[in-house]
């Protein structure tokens, strides 16, 4: 079961930090222009949007309407990797969306913060892009509230899944403990509880490390 729950919520990761900081890191380079105030709109609206209602919508979409998806199931790692990675699009996309709203709007606040220090006027003084300000210097230093964010945003997709995986009824870790809830397998739901609980520290001691290696000024001793 984990096989296919731990990529589906590392694939909804990674869709929730590539839309994130493209939107928070461009909302805040256009500060108070129609950029920004549409962008976080749009992620005022993606937190209000519940992920059964939008996986059910990708699906009426993209598997009815398009058929360029399955509309459930997992062709199993078996018949390759790009077959399985499609199949858990779809369901990472539905747990993606208020993940990447929350985290674009955090990346917003962190990105104006940062620039507002003084080593970003020096830079842009000595005539370093606004590009390179942004996604070099500025983006960095915003880093740290992004990544605790993050960590706990991973704990919950992981929580998340047990409804997305019944919506597109994908055999995994989510499904088994729905399934043993219905079933009163009180064995079984602790089991599964116990081992979410183990990755949620997991990834707790993840974020504290990724501290001291993305700001020097924290050293190992500080964690």
């Amino acid at each position: 079961r984990l096989a296919l729950t731990v990529p589906l919520a590392v694939l909804a990761m990674a869709l929730t930090v590539v839309i994130a900081l493209l939107v928070g890191v461009t909302a805040a380079a256009r500060h108070n222009k129609l950029g920004d105030v549409g962008l976080m709109g749009m992620a005022q609206v993606g937190i209000a949007i519940p992920n059964f209602w939008f996986a059910i919508l990708l699906i009426l979409v993209f598997s009815v309407q398009l058929q360029w998806f399955s509309a459930g199931g997992f062709e199993g790692w078996g018949e390759g990797i790009f077959a399985g990675l499609k199949s858990l699009l779809l369901p990472a996309l539905s747990l993606a969306v208020v993940q990447a709203a929350i985290l674009a709007r955090i990346t917003r606040s962190a990105v104006l913060e940062v620039m507002r220090e003084d080593f970003v006027r020096t830079a842009r003084a000595k005539g370093v892009s606004q590009r390179m300000v942004l996604w070099t210097h500025v983006l960095r230093n915003a880093m740290i509230p992004v990544i605790t964010v993050m960590g706990m945003q991973f704990s919950e997709l992981l929580a998340g899944t047990i409804v997305v995986e019944n919506v597109f009824y994908l055999p995994g870790l989510g499904r088994l403990i729905f399934q043993a809830i219905s079933n009163r397998d009180l064995i079984v739901v602790r089991n599964c509880v116990m081992l979410l609980a183990a990755m949620v520290v997991i990834v707790n001691f993840v974020v504290d490390v990724l501290y001291a290696v993305i700001d020097p000024r924290i050293k190992a001793s500080d964690i």
